[in-house]
């Protein structure tokens, strides 16, 4: 136990160490969250640093988000606490008819987060009105989609993704969080994601 002390201490030291500040609470609902508008806008923005390519969206699954962010001090421990997970970051590039699919599935779960740029209405449990970009989803252009291997792979009922190649360079979702919260920070920023009717019910 004594051998296991100056780990420990080196463990809680690290998770305790501010990285950034948030300027309110904020908690996971559906059909759009402020915690989840900042997770997707930080997993594109780090995302195209990463690839070094354009993304056109970002999706994060719901479920995925394991815990809130609270007012004040962000912590490398709470990063961890709201992704739990060793999910990566990876790119997938979406046929327009494979992209509305998958925007069904999400819409059928109550809404995903969707990175700044898309918008769509849910309405009988379908994707409606989705714009990309500031233009309607074409079903004939390939969009470029930033999200985690776990989805990629087939999670959360997204089988039609399943079998579309990954761009994979073993960049953790929670590395792209922390490394996104040290980047606000150094520019003066805090933590201060907004509502903007990215995902709306219409019924």
């Amino acid at each position: 136990m004594v051998m296991l002390q100056p780990y420990t201490m080196n463990i809680n030291a690290t998770m305790n160490q501010v990285i950034g500040s948030s300027a309110d609470t904020y908690t996971n609902k559906r059909p759009e969250s402020e915690i989840g508008n900042f997770l997707v806008d930080c997993y594109k923005e780090m995302g195209e640093k990463k690839f070094g390519r354009k993304i056109d969206v970002a999706f994060m699954n719901a479920g995925g988000i394991r815990s809130y962010l609270a007012k004040g001090n962000i912590t490398v421990g709470k990063i961890f606490e709201i992704m739990p997970f060793d999910n990566l970051l990876v790119l997938q590039e979406l046929k327009g008819t494979v992209l509305q699919a998958y925007l069904d599935v999400m819409a059928a779960d109550g809404g995903w987060p969707v990175s700044k740029g898309t918008t769509l209405q849910i309405k009988n449990k379908k994707a409606t009105r989705v714009m990309i970009n500031g233009k309607p989803l074409d079903p004939n252009v390939i969009y470029t989609v930033a999200h985690s291997d776990y989805v990629a792979n087939g999670g959360s009922d997204c089988s039609m993704l399943k079998s579309i190649p990954q761009i994979n360079r073993g960049y953790l979702m929670r590395d792209a969080i922390l490394e996104y919260v040290n980047m606000q920070t150094t520019a003066g920023k805090t933590i201060q994601p907004i509502i903007e009717n990215r995902v709306t019910n219409a019924d």
